[in-house]
């Protein structure tokens, strides 16, 4: 008698039958609307993470003799609440009980690490400004200081752990203190080192900014020769540094923003993205582009294993399924993916982060559990913080983590409401993610930056378009590099035009006049935008019934992103009408513009920073410029030289024949050609006419005389418009000035006087009495450390009867046919 078929239990809803694979699972359920509804958050690992961190960033800053005692009450009360929670387990007193046992971990952790930091003989010899000799290991890789306007160079920046200290009788102390090196004038060896290669150097020690619990001593080291290595980099960094050569080798033939972009996307290697590039991707919050983090890692793994969705099912994509390979065979092969992208990317704040969260989805798929985003997040966050408690204080942990919670919190919803409202799924989800890491990192980024972008969300919305074809093509180009150069340079020819694109997007934001605005930094200021962030969420709400008014709140926002230059001349009455003469707020440095029709000018000096100048040429509405002239070649006269031929017509640039210093010279002859503008030398005896009413003459240099010194080469001129008369003599010192006057016994009183050399305490008595100006013209940075203007110099001038400006006290200023209107206005952060 055959036996009855035996029924399979009946599986309960929403769990698949035992060894029954999931085939069509899915992840989100549909609602009546056919939208997809997001799945219920899992937050049980938040509040441990939060607390983790909160007393990890505390503790840091804390003496250790008021840690100790912080952290044995954290314990204590742990441990009280531990059995209660056991025993109840009640799902309040489990979280409070995890979060005070995370918290009393993390500070026993940072408490450690900054007693650590903090002890030893090194940060003591910092204190003193001691010169040391050390044996030290590179942590990271060598990267160039920002530019810093006026600078004439930039030091180079390694991190490393100072691993012996050698003492001036040749003895030596074992040691392990997280240093800085600040590189001045490197030798090209200083910039090839690789993570784990050890050096000895000598060097003057200093005490770092901050805490301290991160970098205990700053030490300085004059770089003009090689560094004196006393061991090798591990095989793994020098396989991973030659990879990266080669990548570099794969993109060396092309253009300048792909170029410095391909390496920055692919592996975080920013060492060659042109610095008015990297400026506006920092303007339009694109910096996560070139700052490797999750989303880089994320899409890698969906090459590997598939999309986060399919990952650990039966139907999964990635090249894992087309190879045949079993779950956990997958997950190994992620695993040594991850490995791979920490290497090569080297473990930064967002790598890290990523990796960890990454390789906890991937253990997730070798077990066969179902992952979830957001424990896996908390879980990362805790345990780097319990490994290494500086990340508490990072801010680019921190705007990794909130990025990618709020990618994991906020966007699923807002997607879904943008779908119902009839958008196309990709564009809602585009714009969803945009908004809501805008309304997370802006306030963070406000801390430091003081600054806020009007363009983040659209320029993000775009770029994001090339953002998987360039790194996809890109990893294609630098695995091609060491077996097939020709393949890689062809792959990475390829991977040029969306990372053109990205670059685009970059600069056609960050050109708009209101792409950013000045903002309270500090963290009052990241909560005054924080509230007002989440005020303009709820008034966007009650937006959504009123189609006209919302209309006009986006024209708004239209207009205050592009600030048409009459529109905001009519609202600021900047520039004044009828202006002749304006002297701009560069900083401390020197740049002058002469109108010379509508539209028109001629710029005598760049200054130091080219976004002061373009800023102030786009207030002053400048579109074209005829001559420019650099009185002579020193940073803070001609670095800003972009910013001046940037999106305007210019006809030439006329410099003085004094070919110094020579780094400058080759910069500024590098930036014309790059723009197609011809620089030609300028001497005693030159003169021109621009427009109808602008005419200028040459009075120094002598003709074919080479001045050894370059402020004493300053192409002085003489300059006629509506009526008045402007002497703009550069950084003439003392012995030129004198010689001026005697080649020129011609020159008599002048209206305007731009002051040589910043209103220097050097200035030639007689030359001033001479030119008697009624309105004399200070070009100085705020606070600057040289001391500009000299109070004698200002006396002087006032005796005379002159009316002294100062751009460090009124800002850009404007003079006009009928008097001077000075209009403060807001100087651009450093």
């Amino acid at each position: 008698m055959a036996r009855p078929t035996q029924k399979a239990p009946r599986a309960r809803p929403g769990h698949p039958r035992m060894h029954e694979p999931r085939t069509h699972a899915h992840d989100e359920q549909d609602t009546p609307s056919g939208h997809p509804e997001p799945e219920p958050l899992d937050l049980r690992l938040v509040p441990p993470a939060i607390a983790a961190w909160a007393a990890a960033a505390l503790c840091l800053q804390l003496p250790t003799g008021t840690v100790v005692p912080l952290v044995v009450v954290a314990w204590l009360a742990a441990l009280a609440l531990l059995a209660p929670a056991l025993r109840r387990r009640r799902a309040l007193t489990v979280t409070a009980t995890l979060a005070l046992l995370a918290a009393a971990a993390a500070g026993t952790s940072a408490g450690l690490h900054a007693a650590a930091a903090r002890s030893g003989p090194l940060p003591q010899l910092a204190e003193r400004e001691a010169l040391v000799e050390v044996d030290v290991t590179v942590t990271g890789d060598p990267r160039m200081a920002r530019p810093k306007p006026g600078a004439w160079t930039r030091p180079l920046l390694i991190t490393a752990t100072a691993d012996r200290l050698i003492t001036a009788e040749g003895g030596s102390t074992e040691i392990r203190t997280p240093i800085l090196l600040i590189v001045s004038q490197p030798h090209e060896a200083w910039k090839q080192l690789l993570p784990t290669t050890r050096l000895r150097i000598t060097a003057r020690a200093a005490q770092p900014t901050g805490s301290g619990a991160d970098i205990a001593a700053v030490l300085f080291v004059r770089g003009a020769a090689p560094p004196e290595t006393v061991d090798d980099p591990t095989t793994v960094q020098r396989l991973a540094g030659a990879l990266r050569e080669r990548l570099r080798e794969a993109v060396a033939d092309l253009p300048a923003d792909p170029k410095g972009l391909l390496p920055a996307l692919i592996v975080g290697d920013a060492s060659q993205v042109p610095d008015d590039l990297d400026e506006a991707v920092r303007a339009t919050d694109l910096t996560h582009t070139i700052v490797v983090s999750g989303a880089h890692l994320s899409l890698l793994l969906a090459v590997v294993i598939g999309t986060p969705t399919t990952a650990s099912r039966a139907e999964r994509g990635g090249l894992a399924a087309r190879l045949g390979l079993p779950l956990r065979a997958t997950a190994l092969l992620g695993g040594a993916v991850v490995i791979g992208f920490v290497i090569l990317c080297r473990p930064g704040p967002s790598v890290l982060r990523a990796a960890v969260c990454g390789a906890i989805a991937l253990l997730a798929i070798a077990t066969g559990r179902r992952r979830s985003l957001l424990p896996a997040l908390a879980a990362a966050a805790l345990l780097l913080i319990l490994h290494d408690p500086t990340h508490a204080v990072s801010f680019g942990f921190l705007l990794s983590v909130l990025a990618t919670a709020a990618l994991l919190v906020i966007a699923p919803p807002w997607s879904l409401a943008l779908r119902r409202k009839g958008l196309p799924p990709r564009l809602a989800e585009g714009l969803a993610v945009a908004l809501a890491a805008q309304l997370v990192c802006a306030p963070v980024v406000a801390v430091f930056s003081a600054r806020v972008s009007l363009v983040a969300v659209p320029a993000n919305l775009l770029a994001e378009l090339a953002f998987a074809p360039v790194l996809v093509l890109g990893w294609a180009a630098m695995m091609a590099a060491p077996v097939a150069l020709p393949l890689a340079q062809a792959l990475a020819w390829l991977a040029s035009w969306p990372a053109r694109w990205i670059a685009t997007v970059a600069r056609t934001g960050a050109s708009l006049p209101g792409a950013e605005f000045g903002w309270p930094d500090g963290w009052w200021g990241a909560a005054l935008l924080a509230g007002l962030s989440v005020a303009l969420i709820v008034l966007a709400r009650r937006l959504r019934r009123r189609p006209w008014t919302a209309a006009a709140c986006s024209l708004l926002l239209l207009l205050a992103a592009l600030r048409p230059q009459p529109l905001e001349q009519w609202i600021s009455g900047w520039p004044p009408p009828g202006w002749r003469v304006a002297a701009c707020d560069v900083g401390q440095g020197d740049a002058t513009v002469l109108a010379a029709g509508p539209g028109s000018a001629v710029v005598v000096d760049a200054g130091p920073d080219p976004r002061a100048v373009d800023d102030c040429l786009r207030a002053l509405g400048v579109r074209h410029v005829p001559l420019v002239v650099l009185s002579h070649f020193h940073a803070d006269h001609v670095a800003g030289l972009s910013g001046v031929l940037e999106g305007r017509s210019v006809g030439a640039i006329r410099t003085t024949a004094t070919r110094l210093p020579e780094s400058q010279v080759r910069e500024v002859e590098s930036v014309a050609a790059e723009f197609g503008v011809p620089v030609e030398p300028a001497a005693a005896g030159d003169r021109g006419v621009v427009g109808h009413e602008l005419s200028w003459e040459v009075l120094w240099p002598p003709v074919a005389e080479v001045i050894p010194d370059a402020n004493d080469a300053s192409v002085t001129l003489l300059v006629r418009t509506a009526g008045m008369t402007v002497f703009l003599p550069g950084d003439l010192e003392p012995t030129a000035q004198q010689r001026l006057l005697v080649s020129q016994p011609a020159l008599s009183v002048v209206d305007i006087l731009k002051v040589p050399h910043h209103g220097s305490a050097y200035q030639e008595e007689a030359l001033l009495r001479r030119l008697s100006p009624r309105w004399a013209i200070v070009s100085a940075g705020a606070d600057n450390s040289y001391g500009h203007p000299d109070p004698a110099t200002l006396a002087t001038l006032e005796e005379m009867g002159a009316t002294v400006l100062r751009t460090d006290l009124h800002g850009s200023l404007a003079l006009t046919t009928r008097g001077a209107t000075a209009i403060p206005t807001r100087r651009p952060p450093p």
